[in-house]
């Protein structure tokens, strides 16, 4: 079984690239972010007619997150009732394999803009409310798998420059204080359960030639319990899909379980 997320940066714009990478990628539960879209415009058809089942959580012009899934998605949530949002930034699901159900939560984390900033001070309780909802899910769902856009890199290996951008937004202590914290869950990076290539990023900067120069993070993040993890095959950053015309600036992450 094998599942990905990956943040589109527009569905509306990047359809045929997800339909595409699909086809190549049959992938059995796909976890979209920054959709930018609403749930009426949302694309079930053109999912549907490639064989996946898809549930969203749309808003306009900004986020919006979905799961796309071959099986039925059951007991789906949308946004986090430990943490009044009006951002569309979390769904869940629970997708049937033949190991047992899998519980997967899908999230679109804060950006935060800079440290200091009001946006930044929405990060820091978006995560706390965060990580009081993936508690609780755990203890319903022991099989859990946590995807998304984390807008976090959780070292230094995991930034192009860590000493220039250290305390900038994505690298401060705060912040990877409260990736610590979802792992204090009881969750696994599965990333790192490998051995990887250096400089393993799955985000580039539109700008100044950054996925040419490999001027990247990892901020892309598949976290499994601590049920899942000994079943965890394989994890993996698809750079493919960022070298196409008009690409996300984001690559999708996927793990193998089994």
């Amino acid at each position: 079984m094998q599942i990905a997320t990956w943040n589109v940066n527009s569905l509306s714009v990047r359809l045929p690239q997800v339909l595409d990478w699909l086809a190549a990628n049959p992938v059995d539960v796909l976890g979209l972010q920054e959709l930018k879209l609403t749930d009426d415009k949302f694309p079930h058809d053109a999912f549907a007619a490639v064989g996946y089942q898809a549930v969203s959580f749309g808003q306009k012009t900004y986020n919006g997150v979905a799961l796309l899934a071959r099986t039925d998605i059951a007991d789906v949530v949308r946004a986090n009732p430990h943490f009044e949002d009006e951002q569309a930034r979390i769904i869940a699901g629970t997708i049937s394999s033949p190991a047992g159900d899998i519980r997967v939560v899908n999230c679109y984390f804060v950006n935060g803009q800079e440290p200091g900033s009001e946006k930044f001070a929405y990060k820091m309780r978006w995560l706390g409310g965060l990580e009081a909802y993936i508690k609780a899910e755990l203890a319903a769902h022991p099989r859990l798998v946590l995807v998304g856009d984390f807008n976090v890199a959780p070292e230094d290996r995991d930034s192009y420059d860590p000493d220039g951008l250290r305390e900038t937004i994505h690298h401060t202590t705060e912040e990877r204080n409260h990736f610590q914290g979802l792992l204090a869950l009881g969750l696994t990076d599965a990333y790192r359960m490998f051995e990887q290539p250096e400089k393993s990023y799955s985000w580039w900067d539109y700008r100044m030639l950054g996925f040419q120069k490999n001027r990247g993070l990892r901020i892309d993040h598949i976290l499994v319990s601590e049920a899942l993890k000994g079943s965890v095959s394989a994890c993996m950053i698809d750079r493919v899909p960022r070298k196409n015309k008009q690409p996300s600036d984001h690559a999708p992450v996927v793990i193998t379980l089994g």
